[in-house]
């Protein structure tokens, strides 16, 4: 499935790997040796952090969109 939520990417120095973070989904967050791997997993991480929260019943967010503007 292809959800709207923002993601920010950025690369990790202690990590060596590069980290992609979705603001509004607390904890939500994956990482990838490429920019691509790390958006390809977190869209895994997304799909299973809304799966755990219908199982206990937590309120999943509606994607806003952009969240900040530079």
């Amino acid at each position: 499935m292809n959800y709207k939520y923002e993601v920010i990417i950025y690369w990790s120095e202690p990590d060596n790997s590069f980290i992609a973070e979705v603001p509004e989904l607390a904890g939500c967050k994956s990482d990838g040796k490429s920019y691509e791997e790390a958006l390809s997993n977190v869209q895994i991480i997304i799909e299973e952090w809304i799966e755990s929260a219908k199982l206990i019943g937590r309120q999943i967010p509606e994607p806003k969109g952009k969240l900040m503007y530079a």
